[in-house]
Formats: structure tokens, sequence, C-alpha cells
């Protein structure tokens, strides 16, 4: 495994993503995850499992504090009393009385984003979260949290991968030592089939999603969740540590066009340039 310092703390650079897996999906998910060798687990309120996780979790028998555990706020409750109950609502669906990591999951147009941070920071105070941080913020929203607020911001989660370079969002957080937590890894299987990947996939003897999975974890300060319901795919996924990129196959994935951006809902921030 390959690990991501955040504040001092050791991060397993691969976590196991939860989007869209529900119900007995996701509850027998987990715990297979976890005996693969799983131990960052990624999950949110508006992804309605955070219930499922926690019974998953608890099922694999593996102790709480060699899990990694991240969950974020929903868009709709970044004001300060709605943080705190919304929390306390996690803790009780996740089967813990902390989380490692609770993310902003959406920059809001109505709360500022200092009373956010600053009930986050009473939680962490008083223990039940361990760090904070922030997912879809632009370079604008991070300098207003870092550089405006002062605040300690240890991760921005965004869509990251081979087709969408993120290299404004990723220059700022890398200057200010913010890890950067890369959702949609895989970019939703479109690059199977692409000719570059595929030659470093077959020099290599792996997958197309092995090879993009890889070119995420050899950046310095970088992680990804990608979901995986099935065994087969999961282990796909972690079955990366035991091979490494050359300088020929960086070369070539670093060239692909960076600007297609799979997820841009309604209340998207306006997004810098890719």
């Amino acid at each position: 495994m390959i690990f991501v310092d955040m504040a001092g703390r050791k991060v397993p650079a691969l976590g196991y993503g939860t989007w869209a897996m529900n119900g007995s999906t996701c509850e027998r998910a987990v715990p297979m995850a976890i005996e693969l060798g799983y131990r960052h687990i990624d999950t949110a309120q508006v992804y309605e499992n955070e219930a499922e996780v926690g019974r998953g979790w608890v099922a694999s028998g593996i102790p709480r504090n060699e899990l990694f555990i991240t969950t974020k706020i929903a868009r709709t409750g970044n004001a300060a009393a709605q943080v705190a109950a919304g929390l306390e609502h996690s803790l009780e669906k996740l089967r813990t009385d902390y989380v490692d990591l609770l993310l902003i999951h959406w920059p809001s147009p109505s709360v500022p984003v200092a009373e956010t941070l600053d009930a986050m920071a009473r939680l962490k105070s008083a223990g039940k979260i361990r760090a904070l941080g922030v997912s879809n913020f632009t370079v604008a929203h991070m300098r207003e949290a870092v550089e405006g607020l002062k605040r300690v911001v240890v991760c921005n989660q965004i869509e990251y991968h081979l087709l969408l370079a993120q290299r404004a969002v990723i220059g700022y957080a890398r200057k200010h030592g913010v890890a950067i937590t890369a959702y949609c890894p895989i970019a939703r299987g479109k690059l199977m089939g692409n000719p570059v990947v595929e030659r470093a996939a077959k020099k290599h003897s792996r997958t197309a999603n092995q090879i993009c999975l890889r070119w995420l974890l050899e950046q310095p300060g970088t992680l990804a969740i990608p979901k995986a319901a099935s065994e087969i795919h999961a282990r796909e996924n972690i079955s990366i540590f035991d091979f490494a990129l050359d300088a020929e196959d960086r070369r070539g994935l670093d060239a692909l066009p960076g600007d297609t951006r799979l997820v841009s809902p309604a209340w998207a921030p306006k997004w810098d340039a890719a």
C-alpha cells in the first residue's frame, strides 16, 4: 500500500468508494473489501448508505482504529447547527464515536464557508472528527478557506482522472500541503479501449483500470476512491502495488486530453479551467 500524509497521519492512498451502493449490496461489499485489504472507506450523508457501511465494517471484525472512515456533510447541511446534528446521525449510523475525516461535500452559495469550518473545528476539538477537509472546492474556495480563514484543510476530494487534468486546483493544493482525493478515478470506464492506456496495460500485463489507478497514486499527495461492488473488481483495484509505471508510460498518459468532466450537477460551482 502507498500512504499519504494528512496532518501527520498516514492514510492509505487507495480507498474503497461506496457511492451508489445501497442496501444489502453495500453491507456485503464493505466487509469483503476489508478482507481484501482495504482500510480506507469513503461514504457520505447523501449516499444514504452510512448505516450499511457501519454494519459492514462491524461485521468485518476489524478493530475500529485500523480503519480510516470518511464521510461528507450533505449539500443542504452546511449551516453550523446542521453540521453538528448531521454528524451525530452519521456517527450513529456508522457505529462509531468518531470519523477520521469529515468533508464539506459541496461549497454552499448561501452558507459562509467560515461557518461550516468553524462548526467542524468544534467537532474536532470534541474528538468527534480527527481531521476536516472539503470536496468539489475550486481554487477560489480553497484560497478562502486556507489563506483567508487560515483553516487546516487536509484534503480536497475532486473528480480527477486521466481525462480531467485539474491542473489549477491540484497545483494550489500541492503548494499548500492539501492532499487530493480523486473520485471517478477510472473515469467510469471511459478509458477502457483507449490506445495509450491499453498499450501501458499490455506492457505491464495489467488492466486499463489498474493503469489509471497506478497513474494517480504515483503522484505526490494523491489518493483515489474507486467503487467496486464485486469482489473481482475490488481485487483488481487493490492489486496495483507490485508494479510501477515508467517514464515512457507517464509521458503518454500525461499527454491525454484532460478536459472531460463527468460530474457537474446544477449546484456545482463555476469550475476552474480543466
